[in-house]
């Protein structure tokens, strides 16, 4: 059985069963921000799901936890089309790049 992946630019999302580690909620619903165009990738329906971090200080680049609590929730950013995320977990991951003696989160 394959497990559905979504991408959204930068941004990966793979549906996978609740996390069994303690994680700490989120106040907003912005999986992650564009550093240069100020443009975020986040859920159109706040109340329809919970964002989630592995430590109270969570940097970006670390993986987050989305927990779609409706029937679907909308992802959207003024660059890309918006996905309807079905009802579920999802662990949230930003694109990074290596470069020789490095590895930084992808900004757009």
């Amino acid at each position: 059985m394959t497990t559905p992946l979504y991408r959204h630019g930068d941004v990966l999302l793979q549906a996978t069963a609740a996390p069994t580690t303690p994680l700490h909620r989120q106040p907003h619903t912005t999986l992650a921000h564009g550093e240069l165009t100020g443009h975020q990738h986040r859920i159109a329906e706040a109340s329809a799901a919970e964002l989630f971090a592995p430590t109270p200080t969570a940097r970006p680049g670390d993986p987050q936890f989305l927990h779609v609590t409706a029937p679907h929730a909308t992802l959207i950013h003024e660059e890309h089309a918006p996905i309807r995320l079905p009802a579920g977990w999802y662990r949230v991951w930003q694109q990074r790049e290596y470069t020789p003696g490095s590895v930084r989160v992808v900004q757009d």
